[in-house]
């Protein structure tokens, strides 16, 4: 006996790929603001569009509504992913100190005579052009362990580039 699978809907499919659980504490208060306004706000409102729309009949060729419903099965879909996001967080302890780099440092490396600061946080919070890195990133995972004064050889577009770290906050 075989049975027929029913195709899923984009929405319902599992398309969330594992999320870094790294995130720092303004991030989750960010995350949650967000899904605040998506819960008492956002959802409520798309909510009565969708039963304005059911009251004007046949589904099947009524295209406010599917619109509508699409659209509330995206908040539902961000609701859902925000929720896990912030009850699998790990929030990054930015005042700890140490001897070694870790999630959460920033770290002063030279590289052939020019300083570079990087601070080394989750992968939901990069931003390259401010210094901001992925502990998963070639950089950051190289750093991660090292304590001041050592050189980290760190391989870059086929060539191997020497990081010296100079401080670490």
């Amino acid at each position: 006996m075989t049975f027929m699978q029913i195709p899923k809907r984009r929405s319902e499919q599992n398309s969330q790929n594992a999320v870094d659980p790294y995130i720092t504490a303004q991030k989750a208060a960010e995350l949650k603001k967000e899904l605040e306004r998506l819960i008492k706000i956002v959802r409520p409102r798309l909510s009565e569009e969708v039963a304005e729309h059911a009251k004007l009949g046949d589904f099947s060729e009524n295209a406010a509504y599917q619109i509508a419903k699409g659209k509330l099965r995206g908040i539902n879909h961000r609701i859902m992913v925000l929720e896990d996001m912030l009850n699998n967080a790990e929030i990054i302890d930015q005042s700890a100190t140490g001897n070694c780099v870790r999630i959460g440092s920033k770290v002063t490396v030279q590289i052939n005579g020019a300083k570079k600061i990087f601070q080394i946080l989750g992968s939901q919070e990069t931003d390259p052009s401010r210094g901001i890195i992925s502990y998963l990133s070639p950089i950051g995972f190289a750093l991660l362990g090292h304590k001041v004064n050592d050189e980290v050889k760190i391989e870059i577009n086929d060539r191997i580039v020497i990081y010296k770290i100079i401080e670490i906050k």
